[in-house]
């Protein structure tokens, strides 16, 4: 049976009426995962050894009756900077291609307690982007491909989980995001990703880049299939003091119309098939949104407060390979100088973007109250071309309205959905962003448009 662009619940149920088996859907997947990965430089390690293990657990405790939940059974991918044990955790960068740990990350292990069975590290760009790189190829495993068409990027920073679930290697994959990392491999693939509120799921075992903006989520083939995920992964864990005692479940929050806002500039200046399956999109909806155009996000220095924050903690985090050289190890050549500059970042001037950013998400905070969503493209173009530099990949495209960047800054929830194709028949994103622990919101306008159209079922030409 081909099992590769099943929904976690249409897997759940052939486990459930015994149809399948664990220890079958983890054996098709991990041989995808070695067959079709390496084409779209989307894996590091198959962890089959493990992956079998907890398949035949799972079976036991089905076939005892014994169901954990929705994900019981179901195979998973990571971004190869959440640490799981026995197995490297490379961090998609040459100097730590050997590095193990000796637990698993909290992330890993709740998915672990839910019966969900490990698969794969899934590739990522080299320290998640930390040292400003600008090209496709800047990870030891090479450039990620999107298996719509592998002259084109998978997007980054977590470019493996993105092609891993576009290409049915895996039903969903957890990434993570400090300004665009799950939302833009989502829109370049054509998945769904999730990125959940800050402190709403635990780092505790993750590769820091800038640990108060950093934040893990699900890629997946539905706004369901998301959901499912962040219902086990999120919640308060004690080793991480920056997550927070609440968890995440759907509520009942359907409504009779949604006011969503479109940001100034949001389809102007773009590509004009990006812009075009925008518009299409918001009119699938047409009959439950409100929509008021041209609203303007406060005017604040988010770029520049990001920018501050991401290189002071960045330099922190990877302080061991700023003074011992192993930089000049990193694949992409920008890479081997890119954290240095950071190094001249001041105590008072990181200081400084901190207290800048509480009043910003302030007054983020006190915009996004008047609208259920803001709606924009996820991102201004399709995938770049792995054979050029981003600054060269599209050239023109100077509008579009920046959202993923504030967003990030201030920590608030955004979720991506496919909605087309455009240049070279590459997917295109619709994104939704909310308030801070509104994620049942942004899934339930998600489901929604997902319930009127089809392109989160379309499959790639790379499918195996």
């Amino acid at each position: 049976m081909d099992f590769a662009f099943l929904s976690i619940a249409e897997l759940g149920t052939l486990l459930r009426r015994k149809k399948s088996s664990a220890t079958e859907l983890a054996t098709y997947f991990l041989d995808r995962l070695e067959r079709v990965g390496p084409q779209l430089n989307a894996v590091v390690t198959v962890t089959r050894e493990r992956a079998l293990a907890e398949a035949a657990q799972a079976d036991r405790e089905i076939t005892a009756g014994k169901w954990r939940g929705p994900l019981h059974g179901i195979p998973y991918g990571v971004k190869d900077l959440l640490a799981t044990k026995d197995y490297p955790t490379t961090w998609g960068a040459e100097p730590y291609r050997q590095q193990k740990f000796d637990s698993d990350a909290t992330v890993v292990e709740r998915l672990g307690a839910a019966g969900a069975v490990l698969c794969a590290k899934l590739a990522m760009v080299e320290l998640a982007g930390g040292m400003g790189y600008n090209q496709a190829n800047a990870s030891f495993t090479g450039p990620g491909k999107t298996p719509w068409n592998t002259a084109y990027w998978s997007g980054g920073s977590s470019s493996g989980p993105g092609a891993a679930v576009a290409a049915g290697l895996v039903p969903f994959a957890i990434g993570s995001e400090t300004s665009g990392s799950i939302l833009t491999p989502s829109a370049y693939c054509g998945i769904t990703g999730l990125r959940p509120t800050y402190g709403l799921v635990s780092r505790h075992g993750a590769m820091a880049l800038a640990w108060t903006m950093d934040k893990l989520g699900p890629l997946a083939r539905s706004a369901d299939d998301c959901a499912a995920v962040l219902a086990v992964i999120a919640g308060k864990d004690p080793k991480d003091p920056s997550s927070v005692a609440r968890g995440f479940r759907m509520m009942a929050v359907a409504q009779p119309k949604y006011r969503v806002g479109i940001p100034k500039n949001a389809d102007t200046g773009i590509q004009p098939e990006v812009a075009a399956n925008f518009r299409a999109a918001l009119k699938v909806l047409a009959d439950k949104l409100e929509i008021v155009e041209d609203v303007e996000l406060p005017d604040l220095p988010y770029g520049a407060v990001a920018g501050m924050i991401i290189a002071a903690e960045g330099a922190s985090a990877f302080d061991d390979l700023l003074k011992d050289g192993r930089l000049s190890q990193l694949t992409a050549p920008e890479d081997r100088t890119g954290g240095y500059p950071a190094l001249a970042v001041t105590a008072p001037d990181y200081l400084r973007a901190l207290r800048v950013r509480r009043p910003m998400q302030r007054a983020l905070d006190d915009f996004l109250k008047k609208f259920d969503a803001l709606a924009v493209p996820t991102r201004t173009t399709v995938a770049n071309p792995i054979d050029k530099s981003f600054r060269d990949g599209w050239p023109g495209i100077t509008g579009g309205a920046n959202v993923i960047g504030p967003t990030n800054v201030v920590g608030v929830p955004g979720i991506s959905v496919p909605n087309g194709f455009g240049v070279q028949n590459l997917p295109t994103g619709l994104s939704f962003t909310a308030r801070a622990f509104d994620e049942a919101k942004l899934v339930t306008l998600a489901r929604l448009y997902q319930s009127r159209s089809d392109w989160h079922t379309r499959k790639p030409p790379l499918a195996g």
